[in-house]
């Protein structure tokens, strides 16, 4: 771009920037709270027929009335309300991919003081997010975009046109990009555009990132669309799974966390498993199985206990060794109560229980 085409863009933005303000001043002084720029013409990274991204902050419905989309010299422009309770939270607790329009918005217009400190506020929340060091938080967020990214490969799998399996490729790829930017900690600070010029730069990317990007968009039929889209998934989701083991700091079992959790194994899973099996019920054993697989990964989660893989032992055609694996599983989480020093409440008669229980 020329600078002569660079300097009658910017006075072209700067009569637009001027009118939209002047609108919000005479129409919405009480609506509108912030206006701000973000986007290409804020970092300098425009070109010709780039338009003028906006954030404009309402503190009411009303101030939706300036909203308006246009073409002005063959350039489309949106002009939208950006909302406190939703955008803007959002972008503050890093939930939304949005983060730096929020950390890096130049402010232009700002209708009182105390808008402009709520602004601040929210952006130092933001800003004081991404200081802190990689864990439990940024990894909870990454899992979030990656079970997304999950949900649009099955829309992949399940599509029988190209059209559409590219579509869900296109969202598997979006939504890892959004994972790799919260295990990293950070945001996009530019457009689309360089999507993939950022995230090469970040410490933590699977091997061969770009490659196994390219390949997604390079796929020409659905197999190979699809084949593509499961190795970058797989890729993101064993990075992410070795950080949570670095990262993150594992529960372990005590005397006070493992209370009852034995005996609720009993209760909500031994009982269904031994009767699924011994009526031959390959339905019920399945669904008694898958219960009490997810009890048993909850307490490996949040008590600390050993990993028990019951299902693997699940087969229709012979039940029985799945109730003997499970019963092991039992003993072995058994034996984590004795290690804590606690007794399994059980007793022989109602008395005892009684006793107990109103004692």
């Amino acid at each position: 771009m020329n600078e002569s085409t660079k300097q009658q863009l910017m006075e072209k933005n700067e009569r637009l920037i001027h009118m939209v303000i002047e609108r919000a001043r005479r129409d919405f002084p009480e609506d509108i709270a912030i206006i701000g720029l973000t986007g290409s013409m804020s970092t300098g990274d425009f070109h010709e027929m780039s338009d003028l991204d906006l954030i404009i902050i309402n503190n009411t419905d009303r101030a939706w009335e300036i909203s308006d989309c246009f073409i002005l010299d063959d350039v489309g422009y949106d002009i939208y309300c950006t909302p406190w309770d939703t955008r803007i939270q959002a972008q503050a607790s890093l939930e939304s991919p949005g983060v730096s329009s929020l950390t890096e918005l130049k402010i232009l217009y700002h209708a009182s003081t105390q808008d402009l400190e709520k602004f601040n506020a929210f952006r130092q929340k933001a800003l004081d997010a991404l200081a802190s060091p990689i864990g439990a938080d940024c990894l909870e967020r990454a899992k979030k975009w990656i079970d997304i990214a999950k949900q649009e490969y099955s829309a992949a799998m399940l599509a029988d046109d190209i059209g559409s399996v590219r579509h869900a490729s296109a969202g598997v790829i979006y939504n890892l990009v959004n994972a790799l930017v919260s295990m990293n900690n950070t945001c996009i600070k530019r457009g689309i555009k360089r999507y993939l010029e950022e995230i090469r730069s970040y410490r933590f990317i699977p091997d061969n990132l770009e490659s196994l990007y390219m390949s997604v968009i390079e796929a020409k039929t659905i197999e190979e669309i699809r084949d593509a889209s499961l190795n970058i998934l797989r890729s993101v989701t064993r990075l992410h799974n070795e950080m949570c083991d670095n990262f993150i700091v594992k529960p372990t079992p005590t005397f006070d966390n493992l209370k009852g959790t034995y005996e609720e194994l009993w209760c909500n899973c031994r009982n269904k498993i031994i009767n699924s099996v011994d009526t031959n019920d390959t339905s019920y054993a399945f669904l008694a199985a898958l219960g009490a697989q997810e009890y048993l990964d909850e307490m490996t989660a949040v008590k600390g206990t050993p990993k028990f893989d019951l299902m693997q032992y699940f087969d229709a055609s012979d039940l029985q060794v799945m109730k003997e694996k499970f019963l092991q599983v039992m003993d072995e989480y058994h034996k984590e109560y004795v290690k804590v020093g606690r007794k399994v409440e059980s007793f022989a008669t109602f008395e005892q229980l009684y006793a107990q229980f109103m004692g």
